[in-house]
């Protein structure tokens, strides 16, 4: 064996969405979110495109976000529909993070891979990070409001219209137990033939 399977199982197991209402005030430094991002980029990719990119909220540039979302929510849900908790965890959450990845889709100019092995392909990416979130003992939660896919948020995030915002990830360092897991057993979500 190259790598000791039993570990590599049991990160792949022990990842848990943690949020950023449980981290604690310790700082994730920089250097830990550039290897979860060297870890992103070895993702597969159809055709070598890459479509990764990433937009870096730490320290005071995490405030401005925070109005952002709170902003676009307010524009994109209607006034009536409007719930003030939601409302509150957008401005909280980015400033109870030590950091804040947006994970954007950049599309091939040609188009020739197809849009959704492009997806696929930034949603791998994503995995990677937060499984070294995790070996580094970092809470982590990937969040995908709708209203991330609109021209507000590409112009925010200075995407060309073919991108796409593919979500948030929040990071921190827990302040709270490590959450345990469950999953329905394999025989009840496979067929063999």
């Amino acid at each position: 064996m190259r790598y000791n399977l039993s570990e590599v199982f049991d990160l792949i197991k022990d990842r848990r969405t943690i949020y950023p209402e449980f981290y604690s005030d310790r700082k994730v430094h920089k250097e830990i979110v550039e290897k979860l991002l060297n870890a992103a980029i070895w993702a597969p990719t159809h055709g070598l495109t890459q479509p990764w990119r990433f937009t870096v909220f730490m320290e005071d540039s995490k405030v401005g976000l925070s109005e952002f979302l709170v902003e676009q929510y307010k524009s994109f849900v209607p006034e009536s529909d409007w719930v003030p908790n939601k409302l509150e965890k957008l401005d909280r959450r980015p400033k109870s993070a030590s950091a804040v990845i947006a994970v954007h889709m950049h599309r091939q100019d040609s188009e020739r891979i197809p849009e959704f092995e492009e997806q696929a392909a930034v949603a791998c990416a994503v995995q990677n990070m937060l499984l070294m979130a995790t070996a580094y003992g970092l809470g982590s939660f990937w969040s995908t409001p709708k209203f991330l896919d609109t021209e507000a948020a590409r112009n925010y995030f200075e995407l060309r219209p073919q991108d796409k915002c593919m979500g948030l990830i929040y990071l921190g360092y827990p302040n709270t137990e490590w959450p345990k897991g469950q999953r329905k057993p394999i025989e009840y979500l496979s067929t063999w033939k």
